[in-house]
């Protein structure tokens, strides 16, 4: 069984929101545009299944014209203090990778607690489906989930990925077939 994670595509951050609440920004929808038209045959006839965040369904809703099943425990670390400086955030997920049980920062889920809840999801969403599966959610989430299911010890930082991509696991085999970024090398070929 193939497992297609999918980052959303750029939000349009509005810090006074909590970042769920967050929509698409404009500016990036051409790029789900351009993944839409790079995902390989097997997302085609895959069963979807979305985090319940805004950014994430609406990623979802641009990529297929399926059924897209939202799933709440798919949803991004939780994290209710903005961190507007990008270092300062980067720094924070850093230090939330190499000490999962703690939270990185007042008011942020550990990242323990975040991957114990994306695994029993997919665990449960794989035990159903009988074909591929599509799961459209979180930078974080996905980092998580994929040292889990590759049986890949945590990264020290966040692998790095752009807004929207896509990274493919064979969950049978526990290997990567297609890392972050690859779906753009295929959609540059002639």
């Amino acid at each position: 069984m193939l497992l297609h994670l999918v980052r959303h595509g750029r939000p349009l951050v509005d810090p006074p929101a909590p970042p769920r609440e967050w929509h698409l920004d404009p500016a990036g929808i051409v790029e789900i545009e351009t993944l839409r038209a790079a995902l390989p045959a097997s997302a085609t006839g895959a069963s979807w299944f979305s985090s319940d965040e805004r950014k994430a369904l609406a990623t979802a809703q641009r990529l297929t014209d399926s059924a897209i099943q939202p799933v709440p425990e798919l949803r991004e670390a939780a994290r209710h203090a903005f961190v507007k400086d990008q270092a300062t955030f980067a720094d924070a997920v850093s230090r939330g990778l190499q000490r999962p049980a703690v939270a990185a920062l007042p008011g942020w889920e550990p990242l323990e607690r975040t991957r114990q809840r994306v695994t029993d999801a997919v665990t449960e969403i794989a035990s159903r489906s009988s074909g591929d599966v599509v799961l459209v959610g979180h930078g974080t989430a996905w980092t998580l989930l994929v040292s889990y299911l590759s049986d890949e010890p945590l990264p020290q930082d966040l692998p790095p990925m752009a807004m929207p991509d896509l990274l493919i696991v064979d969950i049978n085999s526990q290997t990567i077939v297609s890392r972050w970024g690859d779906w753009r090398v295929r959609e540059d070929e002639p």
